[in-house]
């Protein structure tokens, strides 16, 4: 069990410092997220008649987990992949005693650590204008922790089968990722949507990921009152890190091939 830990670790280590070496990606993950929060506020404020106060408890959580983690966790995740591969790192890694579990794991807890530090940004943004959460915290972190698992793997499923040279990353991400950000309310609010698209929706995870978190932090409600948007984000998060583990160990078996 030592021996996963300090792998992970290791791993999770050098992933974040290469980041922290390039700034870029880290630096357009905080202001992305700002610049959409505000952005959606002030559109929502002027619609629907609210205060910003009140507008911004609403957009935070959209703003969260629609577009903050989903470009992090799951963009970043098939950018790191696509990456390993380009600069053969995986094959490096091959030839070292580190256990495939434990690169799966580092991964996973680089771009958590990433996501929490989104998840701090726009509520500290979010709190600048007073808007407060109103229910339960932990419920909303494991919604959060829930998504990010979802997110990353799916990151996995699509860097490892689908993206093969970091061009592919932004259009991979885009060709999925707009449509369903779009259509899980992230941009614009669920209750914009006409009935037939409302519909549409339900299939997207996104929009369950939505739903529970704004019922949550927003409305204040329980786990009862959320549990069709709760379930489904739980299968969806266990089936995207199996199927990401999967095809992960897929990857690494052709690369030892080549």
């Amino acid at each position: 069990m030592s021996k996963y830990y300090v792998e992970t670790i290791a791993i999770c280590q050098r992933i974040l410092k290469e980041l922290w070496y390039r700034k870029r990606n880290l630096i357009f993950w905080a202001i992305f997220p700002i610049a959409v929060l505000l952005l959606n506020s002030y559109i929502v404020a002027e619609r629907s008649k609210l205060s910003l106060t009140k507008a911004m408890e609403f957009v935070a959580p959209s703003t969260l987990v629609g577009v903050a983690l989903f470009f992090s966790c799951l963009g970043g995740t098939v950018s790191t992949i696509v990456s390993e591969r380009e600069n053969k790192t995986l094959k490096r890694l091959f030839l070292s005693p580190l256990n495939g579990i434990s690169y799966f794991l580092g991964i996973f807890l680089a771009h958590s650590l990433i996501a929490l530090g989104q998840t701090l940004i726009v509520y500290t943004i979010a709190s600048f204008y007073g808007a407060k959460i109103s229910g339960s915290i932990l419920l909303g972190i494991i919604i959060i922790i829930l998504s990010i698992m979802g997110y990353v793997g799916l990151g996995f499923i699509l860097g490892t089968q689908l993206a093969k040279r970091t061009e592919d990353v932004n259009a991979l991400v885009a060709t999925f990722g707009i449509p369903l950000l779009i259509l899980g309310g992230s941009f614009l609010p669920s209750f914009l949507f006409p009935k037939t698209l409302l519909e549409i929706a339900k299939f997207n995870p996104i929009y369950h990921i939505n739903e529970a978190l704004i019922a949550v932090w927003t409305r204040g409600k329980s786990l009862i009152s959320i549990q069709d948007h709760f379930i489904f984000l739980v299968i969806f998060a266990l089936l995207m890190i199996i199927c990401g583990w999967f095809c992960y160990q897929n990857m690494l078996r052709k690369e030892r091939l080549l």
